[in-house]
């Protein structure tokens, strides 16, 4: 099952894999003319109640499949408001070819007729809450009606990212669906077709553009809003800390804040005026620091611990008393990985190991990626948390959904882009889940590092990554 939203991500991941809406919109309606035909005799009244979007679209195309009917084609609202590219351009098909079309301006407007099948493809999958108009008195005519009101993608009115129906929703007498089946469909007591259109299962496995739509930005939204990063590193490095924090201001994050020795902060701030540190005594993280860093961990919404901490046993014993003791969201890297399936905690990790990482971490690895796909998922099962493992193809995993990246080159593996990935993956977790985060956070950063190598050749270094992170996540094109 997939939601709107999911299903809005897939579909534009398998344009990203060579199969474009355009394509997936022609195989959809021809999946709802088979349905037609198997409600209706040849020469009965068919009449498509159309919407502006790609719902629309899909029945648009149906139409032209439809030539043994009494055909009607009714676009609720004015044609140069199609809102899609490609819904227009089946509109304008229709046209050419001289279908019975007619655009309904307002409610007022709206003659249902006495059809014998109605299809119901007036609104999709992004559509949430009561009808309005013109598609409210759509919807009470096909309920009112004697037709058989078959609903393309999903019931107008039913919203596909909770199941809940809508007092004023169409009831279906048969829906089509596309590619899996939508929350709420299960539950309406009529026959749900799930039609392939196309679209290949990798759309679900590998990380692509379409991913990138998750993410949103509120016009209204506050400082704050938008993430609070905790960044617990530093003592023998310096570079790290600084990388991570920066890399997760580039990625949207409101604030970041890093937790450091004192003998090292103003050395980290010297690497840009835009960090705000919190200093604690000594030259390194030690167990009595951790009272404090749990009070400044639990005020934001992740917390990432492990650039540049180093390994000294008293590093490594805070370590694993924080997480033990933490119960929100952490991005553990580097040497603070080796403590992660010795302890018990509440919060949601992100463990971020290259393969060798993973082995200390006592995971396993294989040179195929499918193969190490399998071994990934099974050990992030076993320790019960998200890991996003680096590699010529990254794999991540939940123990449940397991995702594979594919961008970035060998130029990436100069030391601090690792650091550069928590700080990206840090501050999507602040506003997505682990696992989505994760995915966006691998697929970024290997972008990133492609533009710069494209750029300027192999010799590129941690820092060239920062100022190209947003330019990945948010100035990305879509297909319309």
């Amino acid at each position: 099952m997939l939601t709107g939203s999911e299903m809005g991500v897939v579909d534009e991941n398998a344009a990203a894999l060579g199969v474009p809406r355009k394509q997936l919109m022609e195989s959809s309606g021809h999946a709802v003319a088979r349905a037609v035909r198997t409600l209706a005799d040849p020469g009965d009244q068919v009449t498509i109640v159309a919407g502006r979007g790609n719902n629309g679209g899909d029945a648009l195309v149906t139409a032209r499949f439809l030539d043994e009917y009494d055909l009607r084609v009714l676009l609720l609202g004015r044609p140069d408001a199609i809102s899609t590219t490609i819904a227009r351009e089946n509109w304008d098909a229709l046209q050419h070819a001289e279908y019975p079309t007619e655009p309904v301006k307002d409610s007022s407007a709206f003659d249902l007729g006495s059809p014998d099948i109605v299809v119901d493809a007036m609104l999709g999958t992004g559509i949430a809450g009561a009808l309005r108009e013109p598609e409210a008195t759509a919807a009470t005519a096909m309920n009112e009606s004697d037709a058989t009101v078959l609903s393309v993608d999903v019931p107008s009115g039913l919203d596909a990212e909770t199941g809940r129906l809508a007092e004023n929703a169409v009831d279906a007498d048969h829906v089509v669906t596309f590619h899996d089946t939508k929350p709420g469909l299960p539950d309406l007591d009529v026959p749900v077709t799930v039609a392939d259109i196309g679209i290949p299962d990798t759309a679900e496995l590998f990380i692509e553009r379409g991913d990138l739509t998750r993410l949103e930005r509120d016009p209204a939204s506050h400082k704050g809003d938008n993430g609070e990063v905790l960044v617990v590193g530093g003592g023998p490095y310096t570079g790290a800390p600084a990388l991570t924090a920066q890399a997760a201001l580039r990625s949207g994050a409101d604030l970041v804040r890093v937790a450091c020795p004192a003998v090292v902060a103003r050395e980290i701030q010297s690497y840009s005026e835009n960090l705000i540190m919190r200093p604690f005594d000594g030259d390194h993280l030690a167990p009595h620091h951790v009272d404090r860093l749990a009070e400044l961990a639990a005020d934001h919404d992740t917390l990432i611990v492990g650039p540049g901490l180093g390994n000294a046993d008293a590093t490594l014993d805070a370590v694993a008393d924080l997480l033990s003791g933490f119960a929100g969201t952490a991005v553990v890297d580097a040497d603070a990985l080796s403590v992660v399936p010795d302890i018990e905690t509440d919060a949601d990790l992100v463990c971020t190991p290259h393969q060798g990482e993973l082995l200390g971490m006592g995971g396993e690895t294989a040179e195929d990626w499918r193969e190490r796909a399998d071994l990934v998922e099974s050990f992030a099962a076993e320790v019960g948390q998200t890991l996003l493992v680096k590699g010529p193809y990254d794999i991540v995993s939940n123990g449940e959904r397991t995702r594979v990246g594919r961008t970035g080159n060998p130029g990436m593996t100069v030391g601090g882009t690792g650091d550069v990935l928590a700080g990206v993956t840090g501050a999507l977790a602040s506003v997505q889940d682990p696992l989505d985060a994760a995915a966006i956070a691998a697929y970024t950063v290997g972008s990133v590092g492609d533009r710069v190598v494209d750029d300027r050749g192999y010799g590129l270094v941690a820092t060239d990554l920062l100022d190209e992170i947003p330019s990945v996540l948010w100035q990305r094109d879509a297909e319309p």
